[in-house]
């Protein structure tokens, strides 16, 4: 099997930082999960980079991971275009569409992923929790017909909303939260992922709130939005060519 995760933030793994202050995610975890339950290598790949839009995803990511030749290719994207002023829900829809065209093109099976729902802890959040609801619902009209795409889908899930999974600025999921996404996807899959991934191992402490939040995490994407930077900019996936995931 060859594994190759498309997308932003949610996939690139920003949120699960490891000890030596690498970041892991979702999607090194499922690799890693579906080697273990398969008791077989798994290539894996990870052009993911946060800040990225859906439609610049699919321009600059989808026919490198494609060029791999995987045999399945997850993408998910829309995350941060839910959070700009002006949203064409229908648009961003449209490139789960291209994502899906192109993977029949290739012989490639697609594992669709819908982010989790950050809204209940957000400023604005009633505007994220109405797009993505209607972005959930376009997506899946898509896709209506297609039951050979796989679907692991957690913008429903209300456990996942909890605060428990996210981090301290409300937007990207913790360990807790990447190690759900992951066991949701291994499960998709047709395996058993390890139980203690559906559940946080502890609650955490206390976070940011009030004006120390608002400086620590809103300021600095206020700003990026002004200058028309990226929190992604200059920076390179950290896995564009396969790394093997071997049982352990």
């Amino acid at each position: 099997m060859r594994f190759v995760a498309i997308g932003d933030s949610f996939t690139e793994g920003v949120g699960d930082v490891l000890p030596d202050g690498r970041e892991r995610g979702w999607a090194d975890l499922a690799a890693q999960g579906w080697a273990d339950a398969a008791g077989r290598p798994i290539q894996y790949a990870n052009l993911a980079i946060r800040g990225k839009l859906a439609w610049p995803i699919v321009e600059q990511q989808l026919e490198p991971a494609l060029a791999l030749h995987p045999t399945h290719l997850s993408f998910n994207g829309g995350g941060n275009d839910m959070l700009r002023p002006r949203t064409d829900v229908e648009h961003i829809a449209d490139a789960f569409s291209r994502v899906l065209r192109r993977c029949d093109e290739e012989g490639v099976t697609m594992i669709l992923l819908s982010g989790a729902n950050p809204s209940g802890q957000l400023p604005m959040g009633s505007l994220v929790q109405r797009r993505g609801d209607l972005l959930s619902e376009a997506v899946l009209r898509r896709i209506e017909n297609r039951p050979d795409v796989i679907r692991a889908l957690n913008w429903p899930d209300r456990e996942l909303s909890d605060t428990a999974y996210w981090s301290e600025d409300r937007l990207h999921m913790n360990a807790a939260g990447h190690h759900r996404v992951a066991a949701r996807v291994v499960h998709a899959l047709g395996f058993e992922p390890p139980e203690p991934w559906w559940a946080p191992s502890e609650r955490g402490g206390a976070r940011p709130s009030g004006f120390a939040y608002y400086r620590e995490h809103v300021g600095p994407w206020v700003r990026r939005r002004v200058t028309r930077t990226s929190s992604g900019d200059g920076r390179a996936a950290k896995y564009p060519t396969w790394v093997e995931r071997t049982p352990s």
